[in-house]
C-alpha cells in the first residue's frame, strides 16, 4: 500500500444519503482510497431530518452493499447500536426493539443480556454492519450525567456488573462475525458535562475505579477496539484531553493496561475538540497520542469533502515530519488486523 492508501485506512467518516450511486461523494471517496470505514446514522443533526442513512432494513442492506462493492479493502461499517436511547436502527424503521444497558444491569441476568445482544448482533449482521460502537463500559457513577447517565447507557456503577454484561455483549457479537468497541476510555460516567457541546473536565469527579472494566476486559483478551473519551483530567494529563493525550493512550491504555488492539477516537467534530483545537493540530495530536482510527461523524458539522480534506492534512503532517511514517504504518496495521476476516459485502439481495 502507498502512504496515501495507508493514511486513508485511518479515516472513518459519516456521510449523507439513503443510497450511494456511482457518482455519490462517499463512493468517490471509497473508490479513491480516502476512507477505511464509514459510520451510519438515522438522524441528520444539522438538517434535523430522519433521512440520513437509515430508512428500512432492506434499504440499509443495499446501501452497505454498494459501499463495500466500491472498496478495494473491505470497509469498517460502524453504527452506535447500544440499545435503548442510543440505537440508530429503530423500531420505526422496521428494526427490532432494544433495551437500555441500565435495565439489563439492574436485572443482572447475564443470559438475558446475551439474548438481547444476540438479537442486536443478528440484526447488524443481516444489514451488513461489521463494527458496533458498543458495549459502553463507563460506570454509572453520576446518574444525572447528561450524556451517559441520563440516557441509561451504563450497565451499573459497579465494575463487576459492567464487566459481566459487557462480556456477554462481546461474545454475542463475535458469534455473528462482528467487531466491538469498548467506550469511552478512560471513563466518561462521572462527567458533569457533555463533550459533544464543549470542554469537559472530570478532574474532580473521575475515579480510578472507572478503569476497571477496561482493565479486566483487556486482560481477558476480549477487547479488540477501544474508543477514547474527549474528557480532560489534569491528574492523568495536565495539558490534553484523553483523545489527544499520549500519556493516557500510549501510556495508560497501552503500556499500563496492555491493550494492543485498535484505538478509535470519539468523533473529532465534537466541541470538546473542535472548539479548542484547529483540525490540523487535533489530527496531529490524536495520531501522535496513539489513535489508530480517526472518527469524523460529519453530523455536527457537515462537509462533503471531509475525507479528502482530512487525508490531505494527514499527509501534510507526515510530509512536514510532525507525524512519522512509522506511526501511519503502525496505525494502518492495527486497522487491517481489525478488518481481518470481515466479509467484503453483504450477500446479494
Amino acid at each position: 500500500m502507498t502512504l496515501r492508501e495507508k493514511a486513508g485506512q485511518l479515516l472513518l467518516v459519516g456521510f449523507r444519503g439513503l443510497e450511494a450511486g456511482p457518482h455519490s461523494p462517499i463512493i468517490r471517496d471509497i473508490g479513491a482510497g480516502r476512507v477505511g470505514g464509514v459510520v451510519l446514522f438515522d438522524r441528520d443533526t444539522i438538517l434535523k431530518s430522519d433521512r440520513r442513512n437509515i430508512r428500512s432494513p432492506l434499504q440499509v442492506r443495499r446501501l452497505i452493499r454498494s459501499l463495500q462493492e466500491a472498496a478495494a479493502v473491505p470497509l469498517l461499517v460502524a453504527v452506535d447500536q447500544e440499545g435503548g436511547r442510543v440505537a440508530r436502527l429503530k423500531e420505526k424503521h422496521g428494526f427490532p426493539a432494544t433495551v437500555s444497558a441500565r435495565s439489563l444491569g439492574a436485572a443482572d441476568d447475564p443470559a438475558l443480556t446475551r439474548r438481547h445482544a444476540a438479537a442486536t448482533a443478528a440484526t447488524l449482521e443481516a444489514a451488513g454492519f461489521n463494527l458496533n460502537f458498543a458495549p459502553l463500559v463507563d460506570l454509572d457513577i453520576y446518574p444525572e450525567n447528561p450524556i451517559i447517565g441520563k440516557f441509561q447507557r451504563s450497565f451499573s456503577p459497579e465494575p463487576d456488573v459492567v464487566v459481566r454484561h459487557a462480556l456477554e455483549v462481546i461474545a454475542a457479537h463475535h458469534e455473528h462475525g462482528l467487531r466491538c468497541c469498548l467506550k469511552h476510555f478512560p471513563g466518561h460516567g462521572s462527567s458533569r458535562g457533555d463533550s459533544h457541546l464543549g470542554f469537559t473536565d472530570v478532574s474532580e469527579t473521575w475515579q480510578p475505579l472507572e478503569l476497571e472494566p477496561f482493565r479486566r476486559i483487556i486482560a481477558d483478551g476480549r477487547a479488540e477496539a477501544v474508543m477514547t473519551a474527549h474528557i480532560f483530567n489534569r491528574h492523568l494529563d495536565p495539558e490534553f484531553p484523553a483523545t489527544l493525550s499520549k500519556k493516557i493512550i500510549s501510556g495508560l491504555l497501552r503500556r499500563e493496561l496492555g491493550f494492543a488492539g485498535a484505538v478509535i477516537s470519539d468523533d473529532m467534530d465534537m466541541k470538546a475538540i473542535s472548539a479548542e483545537y484547529d483540525r490540523e493540530t487535533a489530527l496531529e495530536l490524536a495520531l501522535n497520542a496513539g489513535n489508530d482510527i480517526l472518527l469524523i461523524a460529519n453530523n455536527l458539522d457537515y462537509d462533503e469533502e471531509i475525507a479528502a480534506r482530512t487525508l490531505e492534512l494527514v499527509l501534510g503532517l507526515v510530509d512536514s515530519g510532525r507525524v512519522s511514517t512509522a506511526r501511519i504504518d503502525e496505525a494502518c496495521g492495527r486497522v487491517l488486523e481489525l478488518k481481518a476476516g470481515l466479509a467484503a459485502a453483504p450477500a446479494a439481495i
